[in-house]
Parts: C-alpha cells; structure tokens; sequence
C-alpha cells in the first residue's frame, strides 16, 4: 500500500470493556474500589517495610520493589479505565497510547524480573540459611533490583520503537487499554519484524525468567525435603507460599492470554484476563504478603497498636 493512501493517526479511541450503558455504573464502582485498594495496599506495604526495622532485609527489599511495581502498575491503567466508563470512545493520542504500551511492557517485564530474584532469594535463604546475609549483601540485590530495570527498559523500548515505524489504519482499539497485540493489529504496513521480536524478546525473557523460578524452586523443595523436623518443613515452605502465588497468579493469567490457539481466541475473553492481571494482581498482592506472613501482620499490628496510643 502506497504512503499516501494512509490517514495520519493523531488519536486512538479505546472502545473499552463493554458497551452496554446499565453494567458501567457498576463497573466504575467495581473498579475504583479494586484501584483504591490496589493503591493503597502497595503503597501501605512500601511504607510498613521501610518504618519497620525487623524488615529491613532482602525479602522485604525485594517486596517493597515490587509493591512500587504493582502501585505505578495499577495507576497506568485505573485512572484511564474509569474516565473511559462515562465516554462512549475513550480517547486517547498517539504519543499517550504508545507512552502506555512502553509503561505497560516495562513494568510487566521488571514485576517478571523481580519474580525470578525473589525465587533466588528464597532458594539462598532455605538452602543456606547460615551464608544468606553473606550472599545477599546489599549490593547484590541492588544489582538484581538495577538488572530487573534494564531488562524491562530494553524489551519495552524494542517494542515500542518498532511501534513508531509503523502506519495505522483505524483509530478504533478493541480493548480498554493499549496493548501491543491489539495496535499491531491495526497496523498498514507489514508488522512480521514486529511480531518476530515480540516472539523471541518476550519469549527469551519469559523462558529466562520461568527457569530461573521452576530451578530455585526444585532446589527449594529439595532442601525443604531434607529438613528433619514437620515444624521446620512448614515454616519453610510458609515464607515460599506467598511468593509461588504470586508467580502461578500472573504466569497463570498471561499464559492464558497470550498463549492460545488463535481458533480459540475471544476478544471478551481476553478483556476479562486482562483486567486481571492489569487490576487485580495489584490488588491481591500486598493481601497476599500480609496475611499469609507473619512479620508483616506482627509489623502491621504493632503499628496500628502504636497509633491507637498517639491519638
């Protein structure tokens, strides 16, 4: 198709989760409660780890990095999502859409990255209990914390470069956000380079990130395994259980999404998964961390306690 057969894109317009007017109401309800929690929630466990000295270690460290990931996460796409819902199209311009498609890749990929540090984290500290602190020195998680960054940064910006070569040929986004499969779809021009580098980027990343979790793991019921005691075996596998949960939470739901048959592809489908892993990870992870660990209920009850005394 020659050039000057396309229309220049100014703005795209994000047809959003449904169009039936009597379920937005309650939509907009649903989801600004999921938002205020997931906010609140991330940024609660943020402050509750950097006021509580007895979690001021790696674990926590890594936490709180990924509590800040799941509260600028969330914040990319609640604030949009719920103006959208009292708007026919939700409007959105060109350099606004592909800025949220490299947030949206970025933060995806760094949450991915600080998955796999935390399952290494874990491993060190049930393998070798004795030599953790010496392993898991300051420096080396700031260099994973660093690492998960650039990791991000690159496969996003890869992206989102071979996204501004590209000519679009209608405004009308099938989805309530910018998600790179769905621009792709309305691109002019051959999108395969496009495509090739999603698939070996986004492929060798999830392959990485995936065997560095599935490898600590086995090591990790391994050395669970040789624990004598039920009692030693529990309190191992207790401080792993919040973070395989979240693992098998966003893999479950990204797998789902992106690795289908194409014969058994549902747009509505896909908007439903795609709320969750965009909206309700966020929310469920910092509700996941607190009840399910000790610490983290002990520092949060002790600071409620301390409150209740100031006032």
């Amino acid at each position: 198709m020659d050039k000057e057969n396309f229309t220049v894109i100014t703005e795209f317009f994000l047809l959003g989760l449904t169009d039936r007017a009597e379920l937005k109401v309650f939509l907009f309800m649903l989801f600004l409660v999921i938002y205020v929690i997931s906010l609140m929630g991330n940024v609660g466990m943020i402050v509750l780890i950097q006021i509580t000295p007895k979690l001021h270690s790696p674990m926590y460290f890594f936490l709180s990095c990924l509590s800040c990931v799941d509260a600028c996460y969330c914040s990319v796409f609640g604030p949009k999502m719920l103006v959208d819902f009292f708007e026919e199209k939700g409007t959105i311009s060109y350099t606004a859409c592909l800025l949220q498609c490299f947030v949206f890749v970025f933060l995806i990929t760094t949450e991915g990255f600080f998955l796999a540090a935390m399952a290494y984290d874990r491993y060190v500290a049930i393998a070798n209990p004795l030599l953790y602190m010496v392993v898991m020195t300051k420096k080396v998680c700031t260099i994973l914390v660093i690492g998960s960054f650039i990791g991000g940064a690159i496969n996003s910006l890869t992206h989102t470069f071979g996204l501004v070569s590209l000519s679009f040929c209608g405004p009308n986004i099938s989805h309530f956000f910018c998600d790179l499969p769905q621009l792709l779809k309305l691109s002019c021009t051959d999108t395969s380079r496009n495509e090739l580098l999603l698939l070996i980027f986004s492929g060798v990343i999830a392959t990485i990130i995936f065997l560095i979790v599935i490898t600590s793991y086995i090591f990790i019921v391994i050395a669970i395994l040789r624990i004598r005691s039920a009692s030693g075996r529990h309190k191992a596998f207790s401080t792993c259980a919040s973070h395989l949960t979240t693992v098998t939470l966003l893999y479950g739901s990204i797998s789902f999404s992106y690795i289908q048959p194409s014969s058994q592809y549902s747009l509505e489908q896909e908007k439903v998964v795609s709320v969750f892993y965009t909206m309700v990870i966020p929310m469920l992870n910092p509700l996941i961390y607190s009840l399910r660990n000790k610490d983290v209920k002990d520092a949060l009850k002790r600071t409620m306690e301390l409150k209740s005394s100031l006032c």
